[in-house]
């Protein structure tokens, strides 16, 4: 039996960071659902403080995710939660953002505008890129394809 998966990653602030890679990627943050959340709480599944107020909506302290707009089918969700401690070392997995025709360095020139920090070029054969780290340090790299 194959499994799907989604890919979690460690944030000090997942809605905020959430919204970040969503614009990255031109993603959707999943919608917040204030009745259900409501309703754990009254239930007594969940307290009011398991949430807080993003961007006026009612949501999970813990987390957040994002998918891409064509779906679970196209490309696996991203999960974004709640972790007490900050990011220490370099990641062991990283995501590779395929940028193609719009090219690395026009992309890079983009996330470093919006709070990316370069970290250095990277060569392979023909194949390049550049690696980067989201607000929160979490490393990445921009490639062609």
């Amino acid at each position: 039996m194959s499994y799907t998966f989604q890919v979690t990653v460690d944030a000090a602030e997942p809605h905020v960071l959430a919204d970040w890679w969503a614009e990255t990627l031109d993603w959707q943050v999943e919608p917040s659902n204030e009745d259900f959340i409501r309703d754990m709480i009254a239930k007594g599944y969940a307290t009011e403080e398991d949430t807080i107020r993003h961007r006026g909506a009612l949501v999970w302290k813990e987390g957040t995710a994002i998918r891409h707009p064509d779906g679970l089918e196209r490309a696996p969700r991203l999960l974004f939660q709640l972790v007490p401690e900050a990011k220490t070392v370099k990641n062991r997995m990283h995501l590779d953002v395929l940028v193609g025709d719009t090219g690395i360095a026009a992309a890079t020139e983009r996330l470093t505008a919006r709070g990316a920090t370069f970290l250095h070029h990277g060569r392979q054969g023909p194949h390049t890129w550049v690696t980067m780290a989201d607000p929160e340090g979490n490393e990445f790299c921009v490639a062609a394809d």
